[in-house]
């Protein structure tokens, strides 16, 4: 579970964790946070759950779970190298200014890696294999950069489109 998954307080629309909430953990049991625990600075750094031992495949017909989480033990994960590519250009049209060089639109973020906590059996994957990673986007298996039994995924397609969000 990412950090993404999860807040403290939030609006009825967020079918994620959220404290007092329930989610479905994928091919698992409904779980409820009941608190969280944090550093000195503030941070979250575990949460406390509860796990409704009645609901492994099936509804609770006392209420309604609409959320579901894809959740990857830390104790048991493998980290690995994500690299995320983004648009080249800060603008849609970085030639439509004929007064600007278009490399003053180069985004500097266009390309960043990054380390994530994978299932173990993502390693076995072989270059050029393609997978997705749930609210994120679809990854392939880079073919220069993975060795075997250490892959590193490229993010091929993202899940959202912040560019058309940055238009409306």
């Amino acid at each position: 579970m990412s950090r993404t998954t999860f807040k403290e307080e939030a609006n009825r629309k967020f079918h994620r964790l959220k404290k007092g909430g329930e989610v479905r953990l994928r091919y698992g049991y409904i779980i409820k946070c009941d608190d969280v625990e944090k550093d000195a600075d503030g941070v979250i750094t575990k949460l406390l759950c509860t796990v409704d031992h009645d609901t492994l495949n099936k509804q609770p017909e006392d209420r309604k779970v609409k959320g579901v989480i894809h959740w990857v033990s830390a104790d048991h994960a493998v980290k690995t190298s994500i690299r995320l590519f983004d648009r080249l250009f800060t603008e849609e049209h970085p030639e439509a200014d004929k007064e600007i060089s278009f490399t003053k639109y180069v985004n500097p973020e266009s390309s960043t890696e990054v380390t994530a906590l994978c299932e173990p059996s993502l390693m076995e994957m072989a270059a050029g294999e393609q997978c997705q990673f749930e609210r994120i986007g679809y990854f392939c298996v880079d073919n220069k950069l993975s060795k075997p039994g250490a892959p590193v995924f490229n993010r091929t397609v993202a899940l959202r489109d912040s560019w058309a969000k940055s238009k409306s």
